[in-house]
């Protein structure tokens, strides 16, 4: 089983009636729900307002997947928090970024960038079109498809280049965006998907769940998370594989530098 985490921020669904009508158990509860039909996906939740906002260091430390979904309490988020994540990442756990989550601590720490873009927000159409056809997470789409209400989020989007980029949105306004990137932090795979907004029924459509779900399998790397092992070990190396001869001071094992 690829033991998912769905963490959200939960305020808009306890703010917001009609965000609440739409996602009676929250987004989070939604998009969990739907992984949960999913087989070999199992997916709990986890909101900001629980102790450690849910994610203690057992529980990361016994996730293969996170999927973050934040907006109005991105400076809200305990930076040991973020840092207990960005290190998981790197260890191997999988993160799925959605929506507004281009803004989180989390996304911004691993991207080491500002993670900008423009939006507006109009309730127009948008249209997903798939660029990476063979990828994984677009398996069982349609070449394109359609959200009839969403926000708009346009270019330039302030991320570093990414490995894949499996979906561009056109939106009714004109604007297009990079809507489904990928890349890789250490051992971690990390994907960010555009649409979501809160006042919109979107997580309830089947090709934006299909796509989280592919993304979950592609995200998932539990050799990594189950041994530890990264993909830039930090360590001594005492042997060479050619003769070498010693010269100089050997400062971090002599203790000069105060190393040992």
């Amino acid at each position: 089983m690829i033991r998912t985490i769905v963490w959200n921020e939960n305020i808009h669904e306890t703010t917001s009636p009609a965000v609440a009508d739409l996602y009676p158990d929250g987004m989070h509860g939604c998009i969990a729900a739907a992984l949960n039909r999913e087989e070999g996906i199992e997916a709990t939740t986890a909101t900001l307002q629980e102790p450690e906002h849910g994610l203690p260091a057992e529980r990361i430390a016994g996730a293969d997947v996170l999927i973050w979904w934040g907006h109005a309490a991105h400076g809200e988020i305990s930076d040991a928090v973020v840092e207990r994540v960005v290190e998981a990442v790197w260890g191997g756990m999988g993160l799925i970024l959605l929506h507004s989550s281009h803004f989180a601590k989390i996304f911004k720490r691993l991207m080491g960038t500002p993670c900008n873009l423009t939006w507006r927000e109009a309730g127009e159409r948008e249209r997903l079109w798939l660029t990476a056809p063979g990828h994984p997470i677009a398996r069982g789409l349609p070449d394109h498809f359609e959200l009839e209400n969403e926000e708009m989020y346009g270019e330039p989007f302030g991320v570093p280049e990414p490995l894949e980029t499996v979906f561009v949105s056109w939106f009714q306004g004109g604007e297009v965006f990079r809507s489904g990137l990928t890349w890789r932090r250490g051992a971690g795979n990390v994907f960010y998907f555009r649409p979501g907004h809160e006042t919109y029924p979107t997580y309830h459509d089947a090709n934006v769940q299909r796509v989280i779900a592919n993304a979950v399998r592609w995200a998932a790397n539990p050799d990594a998370r189950r041994t530890g092992v990264t993909d830039a070990p930090n360590r001594p190396v005492a042997d060479a594989l050619e003769p070498i001869e010693q010269r100089g001071a050997r400062l971090h094992h002599d203790g000069e530098d105060g190393f040992r």
